[in-house]
C-alpha cells in the first residue's frame, strides 16, 4: 500500500552485538542487508512479517562511531499478546536484558526496555500483529498542529488514536486505509514548550511509494520539503523533512538494497 510506514531506522555502534539482541530476545530474523563501502545496513523483523508491516534497520558505520541519542525521538514499540505483557517482559529479564521500565511502574499497560545502544524500546499490548512486531514509532514535536497537518496533508495521514493527558498529547498516525498491522508514527507533543535536540543514533522513518516518482512530485505538489530528491539519490530513493527536522526516507515498494 502506497505510504504505508515500511521501517525506522536506527544507528548502532556495535553491529554483531545488535543483531545478537534484537535476533535473540524479540527473535527477530534477517530481512535484507546493503553492504556498502562505509557502512552497513540490516534489515530485522518476525519470521511472520505481515504484508503491511515495518521492519527495523541496523545502520552500522564502519569505523569507530558513537552517536548522541537526543530527546527529538523517543522510542520503537513492540507489540505482544494483550495477556503476555508481565511473562514476556520477565522473559527479557531472565535472559539478562536491561531492566528499565517494569509493567508495575507503568500501571500494567506496557513496559520499556533498552537495546545495547540505549535505544528505548516499548512493549505494548496489542490483540494483532505477530509477537514483538512493530508497533509504532514515537518521535516528539513541537507544534501539533503544524506536525498533524504535515502527516494529513502531505501524506494523507489519519487519526487510529489519540491519548491527552494532564501535561502532553499522543497522537497516532497511519495511512489511510492501512492494515491494523501496520506500524503508526505516535507524535508526542509536551505542553509546557518545550524544544528538543534531534541527536544522530535515531535517523528516520521509511514510507513505500508504488511508484517513486509519482509519490515524490505529489509531496512537491503538496508543499514538502525537498530535501534528497530522487535524481540526487540515483533514482532508487528520497528524503523529506517534518517540521521538527525529523527526516523521512520515501522508498518503491519494490526497493531492493544494492549487493
Amino acid at each position: 500500500m502506497s505510504g504505508t510506514l515500511d521501517h525506522v531506522m536506527i544507528r548502532v555502534e556495535d553491529l554483531e552485538e545488535s543483531l545478537d539482541w534484537y535476533t535473540t530476545h524479540l527473535g527477530y530474523e534477517e530481512k535484507g542487508r546493503w553492504e556498502a563501502d562505509t557502512f552497513t545496513n540490516v534489515y530485522l523483523g518476525p519470521e511472520d512479517l505481515h504484508e503491511e508491516g515495518a521492519v527495523l534497520e541496523l545502520t552500522y558505520n564502519h569505523g569507530d562511531n558513537t552517536y548522541e541519542m537526543g530527546d527529538a525521538w523517543g522510542h520503537i514499540a513492540v507489540r505482544v499478546p494483550e495477556d503476555e505483557l508481565e511473562s514476556s517482559y520477565q522473559q527479557l529479564m531472565d535472559e539478562g536484558v536491561e531492566d528499565y521500565r517494569d509493567p508495575e511502574s507503568c500501571g500494567g499497560r506496557y513496559a520499556f526496555v533498552k537495546d545495547p545502544d540505549g535505544h528505548e524500546v516499548e512493549i505494548v499490548k496489542r490483540d494483532h500483529g505477530a509477537k514483538w512486531s512493530l508497533d509504532h514509532t514515537m518521535i516528539r514535536v513541537e507544534d501539533a498542529d503544524e506536525a498533524l497537518g504535515f502527516w494529513t496533508r502531505k501524506f494523507g495521514y489519519e487519526h487510529t488514536g489519540r491519548w491527552e493527558s494532564d501535561t502532553f498529547a499522543n497522537y497516532f498516525m497511519k495511512p489511510e486505509g492501512a492494515a491494523e498491522e501496520a506500524m503508526a508514527v505516535e507524535l508526542t507533543y509536551n505542553y509546557d514548550g518545550r524544544s528538543y535536540e534531534m541527536g544522530d543514533a535515531w535517523g528516520h522513518l521509511a514510507v513505500s511509494a508504488d511508484d517513486l516518482h509519482d509519490y515524490w512530485e505529489t509531496l512537491m505538489e503538496r508543499e514538502a520539503d525537498d530535501y534528497r530528491d530522487p535524481e540526487s539519490c540515483d533514482d532508487m530513493f528520497a528524503f523529506t523533512k517534518d517540521p521538527d527536522g525529523h527526516e523521512i526516507e520515501v522508498i518503491p515498494a519494490d526497493f531492493e538494497s544494492p549487493e
